[in-house]
C-alpha cells in the first residue's frame, strides 16, 4: 500500500486501459478490504461496465476524453492539510457518478467515483504536507 500511494495514487492517467482498471478496482473494493474483493454480483458489473466502456470510448474517441469531461480536462489540486478534510464525495464525483449510471455502468456510485478521481489523478487528494504533493 505504501508502495502505491508513492508512486501511482493521485498520478494523471490517460491510458485508456489504465482507466478501466482503475473504475474495476474502486468498484471491486467498495465495502470491502483490498484482500477480499471477489464478489459475484461485482464480476457481472465488470462484464457490464466493460460493454459500456467500450460503448463510451467509441462515443467520445476514448474513454479518456469521455471520463476527464468531469473535471475539465485537467485535476484539480486540492489544498488539504489533514486527511480529514478530504470529502467522500464532490459535485464532480456526484455527476459523474450519476451519467455513468444512465449510461448502465454499475458500482459507480459518488463514493467510488470520488476515488476513482483521486486514484487516477484527477484530483490531487495528496495533504499539502505529504511529500507527493507537489510532484503529482
Amino acid at each position: 500500500m505504501i508502495d502505491y500511494h508513492d508512486k501511482e495514487w493521485g498520478v494523471p492517467v490517460h491510458d485508456d486501459n489504465t482507466l478501466f482498471e482503475f473504475l474495476v478496482l474502486e468498484g471491486a473494493q467498495a465495502g470491502l478490504s483490498w484482500e477480499t474483493i471477489r464478489n459475484r454480483l461485482k464480476i457481472e458489473a465488470t462484464i457490464t461496465n466493460a460493454k459500456q466502456f467500450l460503448i463510451a470510448s467509441k462515443e467520445f474517441g476514448s474513454f479518456d476524453e469521455y471520463i476527464w469531461r468531469f473535471v475539465a480536462g485537467k485535476p484539480i489540486k486540492h489544498r488539504f492539510s489533514s486527511l480529514s478534510q478530504i470529502p467522500a464525495t464532490t459535485k464532480e464525483s456526484d455527476a459523474m457518478s450519476k451519467e455513468l449510471r444512465a449510461r448502465g455502468f454499475r458500482f459507480v456510485g459518488p463514493t467510488i467515483c470520488y476515488a476513482f478521481m483521486q486514484a487516477v489523478g484527477m484530483v490531487n487528494d495528496h495533504t499539502t504536507n505529504c511529500f507527493r504533493y507537489d510532484k503529482v
